[in-house]
């Protein structure tokens, strides 16, 4: 199997089949095809897992591609301008990622939901209770907004994130929520009442361009009832 990303802001993912291999998406995840591929549609798993993951920002069902004969070639578009991260996991080996970021992978990768524990973290950490978690062995690819950073932090080091950055880290580090100190950083700091508290060892990708921030900053220009 091969892959190509192409394009600025606005990418595209080329995944190039031979004949018996295969990647799932969710449904309407494919933007062009050519070659001979066949196309099945299912729960992935049962309704029970496809309800699962439709909490997690996914389609009910997920729809399979496998290239039947020759060479096939698919093509993936993001949902927003961003980045198209790959991410190849070895066995056991997971990410998690926020909501509706999966995008496309081999058969062999597994998703599934994935719940903060901590109480403070699901209520207050941007994206809720619920995550997505993708596990291999295989290769997958996420759709980040805007551009991406990596860190990698050692074990112990701390960074403190505005939740609606983080897009994806592993599940070596842990995350929290904490409160932002001061009465005038809290009502006037603009950067909301809490931050996230990633800790290492492990990796973490953040995102420049949280969808909630670019959501509020459009809705200024939307025409109101009555204008």
């Amino acid at each position: 199997m091969r892959y190509k990303i192409l394009g600025t802001t606005m990418q595209t993912l080329d995944v190039h089949l031979t004949a018996g291999e295969s990647v799932f998406t969710e449904s309407g995840g494919m933007a062009w095809m050519k070659g001979n591929v066949d196309m099945s549609t299912n729960t992935r798993g049962g309704l029970l897992k496809g309800l699962a993951r439709s909490l997690a920002g996914e389609s009910l069902f997920m729809t399979t591609y496998t290239c039947q004969s020759g060479d096939a070639m698919i093509a993936f578009t993001p949902e927003s301008p961003g980045s198209i991260i790959p991410v190849e996991l070895a066995a056991g080996q997971s990410r998690i990622c926020q909501k509706d970021a999966f995008m496309v992978a081999q058969e062999s990768v597994s998703l599934e939901i994935h719940f903060r524990k901590k109480l403070g973290a699901g209520l207050f950490g941007g994206e809720g209770f619920i995550l997505q978690k993708i596990t291999g062995p295989g290769i997958a690819w996420v759709e980040i907004a805007g551009e991406v950073r990596e860190y990698d932090l050692t074990a112990g080091e701390v960074m403190k994130v505005d939740p609606g950055h983080i897009a994806m880290y592993e599940p070596s580090v842990s995350y929290d929520i904490t409160r932002v100190k001061g009465m005038k950083n809290m009502l006037f700091g603009g950067e909301g009442l809490f931050l996230a508290t990633l800790k290492g060892p492990g990796k973490v990708w953040l995102q420049s361009l949280p969808l909630s921030n670019l959501a509020s900053k459009l809705i200024q220009y939307m025409p109101t009832k009555g204008s």
